[in-house]
């Protein structure tokens, strides 16, 4: 395929929290080129899930490409279905945002638990371990999530629910703007990518950090350890200016977009091997060859 060209590279740093204004929401946007990342400031003091929607939607004309640090799908090619026995399973990812936000309607802030309640048997929920939860390997992967291990990193599976690096409720939550998003950006791999416009991809923000050489624990929380690591030479940019403290919300977001710039040129990264037969229904880590 003809590699995609963009005029700018966006990372979202999401969080599955509880409430409308999170903490845990960031958005960094970098020009091509190597000029320093900037955040994207929020309408009001913190981001919520509406106004990402709604930044989102309002990006969709620009040659834009955005990284999302969340699961769009959920493991299917194990066991040939996202909920095995389950009458009603969706059959590719699109439809499992429906099917997810069907059954979190009236929940405020595009929060999915009432989805997570009413599947709770393939699930792993604080001290309750589903029926149909898979402990080997604690829980079911998708084979993106299993081919990133080869770059030294370990995603968790979406149905375990449990700890701080948990990712199934910031993931569904982020099924739910998804759906809500109406395919007014197309998200690769699920959709070509287009000749024009803006263009969604899944990311994980540990990825960057390791392009970037941060060993041990990939959180940056000061000016300095995240300049060490957006000018190293995987990453090529600019420092920030100033010094002291940063929250890891910020670093990940402004680290993941200066990386995504320059693994947008990777041709490989955009036919990895294996996403033939997960194309539509798991989708693919971008960064994961």
């Amino acid at each position: 395929m003809t590699r995609p060209r963009f005029d700018a590279f966006a990372c979202i740093d999401w969080s599955g929290a509880v409430g409308e204004r999170l903490k845990g929401i960031a958005i960094a946007e970098c020009a091509a080129g190597d000029e320093v990342p900037e955040l994207v400031s929020p309408p009001h003091r913190r981001w919520s899930r509406q106004e990402v929607l709604e930044w989102l939607d309002a990006q969709r004309h620009r040659r834009l490409l955005i990284g999302l640090d969340l699961s769009p799908s959920l493991a299917f090619a194990d066991e040939g279905a996202f909920f095995p026995g389950e009458e009603g399973s969706p059959p590719d990812a699109r439809a499992l945002w429906a099917y997810v936000e069907a059954r979190s309607a009236g929940e405020a802030h595009h929060a999915a638990s009432r989805f997570v309640l009413d599947h709770a048997a393939h699930f792993r929920i604080n001290d309750r371990t589903g029926a149909l939860f898979r402990t080997v390997d604690n829980g079911r992967k998708r084979r993106t999530e299993i081919a990133a291990r080869a770059l030294g990193v370990r995603p968790y599976s979406c149905f375990n629910l449990v700890g701080p690096s948990q990712v199934g409720r910031s993931s569904l939550t982020g099924m739910r703007v998804l759906h809500r998003l109406a395919g007014r950006i197309p998200f690769w791999p699920f959709d070509p990518v287009p000749a024009d416009g803006a263009l969604l991809v899944e990311i994980y923000t540990s990825i960057a950090a390791r392009r970037a050489g941060v060993t041990g624990g990939s959180k940056l929380r000061t000016i300095g350890a995240l300049n060490r690591a957006l000018t190293a030479p995987a990453i090529g940019s600019a420092p920030m200016p100033g010094e002291g403290p940063i929250d890891d919300h910020s670093s990940d977001a402004l680290l993941t977009a200066a990386w995504l710039r320059r693994a947008a040129d990777d041709a490989a990264l955009w036919e990895p091997d294996g996403i033939g037969p997960v194309r539509h229904t798991e989708g693919w880590t971008f960064g994961v060859p």
